[in-house]
């Protein structure tokens, strides 16, 4: 559950002048520079959660950006205000059973301890086991013998364990299936955490295609023929193609692949149906999609990618979560003046270095009217002893002790690396505002640490409800 500022986000040399100041090249893209674009309207998160229409809530984006986070948070939530939810996670780091207090997730929904409040409901959660899921499948569409054939078969063992596509096809059939079993009033669903946000809903087609493709139609003929009729067709029509590909994959692939297709004759079509049902659930009213992602340049790009998409395929958009947002307490004091108040100090033994890390310059270079180059008249009354106490706001002249104005020149340099990483992530939401006016917005703060137990969650839902913008974001 990685829901934390990145601390190197905030010190290292090459975030301050990474800060995007191109226009972007889609004119459309483009804002107002008389001023920022109108506000985006607030994501109402409880008002979401609360209705009893909604049954799915789907979070989706683009990997890295806290969608299991999310969903977890969002499943607290729910459950809290008094409904019974199940969160799916499809994230193979396990992060969501620790958070949850849970030794271990598999392909069973697990009660989760701890949900409080008065009126409070249940909170279940389970982790996708895609093999285990697509095994189901057959075994509920197969007899016991065909079942059996299936599922030793090596390649059907490939496919089920890997092939591009299965583990968003397996996520939406286990949606499927929790629905209809009816016993939750809400669903909410962590997407596989895939190179693109397109894939959740690309990848379930693209396995539909392949399934119903010409190579596997062209591999099903022999075994519809039967007999020798089979055989003989296999040998005069495919004798290139097997010869050609025997070379490429081996010939004991092609029997396996073969053996396969002959065993899952009657379920291609039950594939496609079950995908095609499911895809239609998520278009229904009941269901909700939050986008969900960072305030960098690619991620809100994939979002708007996702949010145009969704509208294209007519699915309910709720709004998008805007995660790990930085601010300031002092954000009054902008990042040109904060340079230019350690510029000031650089006299008193500060060396001007990149990314704000305060060098000490060597003791006998600094300037006459650094404090600490002031000469003190030998005074033996006056001498330090065990006992004594320092003179305040005096800093003794021992090599790597930095001075007040050392260390308040460093910060004021960090400060300004950090303003300088708001204003670049405040100008990425306003393109994406630009663009999509009419999206709804809940921003969560950057959180110093990891999220691992119930007590985060909480916190993450309490931002998520509240659209708690960090400190100074505008």
């Amino acid at each position: 559950m990685t829901q934390r500022t990145d601390a190197a986000t905030t010190a290292r040399p090459d975030t301050a002048a990474s800060v995007d100041t191109a226009a972007p090249t889609d004119p459309s893209a483009s804002v107002d520079t008389a001023g920022s674009p109108a506000p985006a309207p607030a994501l109402d998160t409880d008002g979401l959660l609360d209705d009893p229409d909604i049954r799915i809530v789907v979070c989706c984006g683009s990997g890295g950006v806290g969608k299991t986070t999310t969903a977890a948070a969002l499943g607290v939530r729910a459950a809290e205000r008094g409904r019974k939810v199940v969160v799916l996670t499809i994230d193979p780091a396990r992060r969501l059973a620790q958070s949850m207090g849970i030794d271990s997730l598999d392909n069973i929904p697990r009660r989760v301890p701890g949900i409080e409040g008065e009126g409070a409901g249940e909170l279940h959660a389970m982790m996708l086991d895609m093999k285990r899921t697509f095994d189901e499948i057959v075994e509920a569409h197969a007899d016991a013998e065909r079942a059996r054939a299936i599922l030793e078969n090596p390649f059907y063992q490939s496919l089920s364990a890997g092939f591009a596509g299965t583990q968003e096809y397996m996520a939406m059939e286990k949606l499927g299936q929790l629905r209809a079993r009816n016993e939750w009033d809400l669903i909410i669903v962590d997407t596989p955490p895939s190179r693109s946000a397109l894939d959740f809903l690309d990848a379930p087609k693209r396995l539909g295609s392949f399934l119903d493709g010409k190579f596997i139609k062209l591999l099903m003929a022999p075994a519809k023929m039967g007999g020798r009729a089979g055989m003989k067709f296999l040998n005069v029509g495919m004798s290139m193609m097997t010869g050609t590909l025997g070379k490429l994959l081996g010939g004991q692939f092609l029997r396996d692949v073969q053996t396969f297709v002959a065993a899952m004759d009657t379920m291609f079509g039950g594939f496609r149906t079950r995908a095609d049902a499911t895809y239609k659930l998520l278009q229904a009213p009941g269901t909700a999609f939050l986008v969900v992602a960072t305030p960098e340049r690619d991620a809100l790009r994939e979002a708007a990618y996702f949010v145009e998409r969704l509208a294209a395929e007519e699915m309910p958009l709720a709004g998008l979560v805007l995660n790990r947002v930085h601010g300031s307490d002092a954000a009054r004091l902008s990042a040109e003046h904060a340079l230019a108040a350690a510029e000031n100090l650089d006299g008193v033994g500060i060396v001007d270095q990149t990314a704000g890390k305060a060098g000490l310059r060597d003791r006998t270079d600094r300037s006459a009217t650094s404090p600490e180059a002031v000469p003190t008249p030998d005074n033996s009354e006056h001498e330090d002893t065990e006992d004594s106490e320092p003179t305040p706001g005096h800093v003794p002249d021992t090599p790597g002790t930095a001075s007040v104005e050392e260390l308040t020149a460093g910060l004021l340099r960090l400060h300004a690396e950090r303003m300088q990483v708001v204003a670049r992530e405040q100008r990425t939401r306003d393109r994406f505002t630009a663009l999509h006016p009419e999206v709804a917005v809940t921003e969560v703060a950057a959180l110093p640490g990891d999220v691992h137990d119930l007590e985060g969650l909480r916190a993450i839902g309490d931002r998520l409800a509240t659209g708690s913008a960090p400190a100074g974001a505008v």
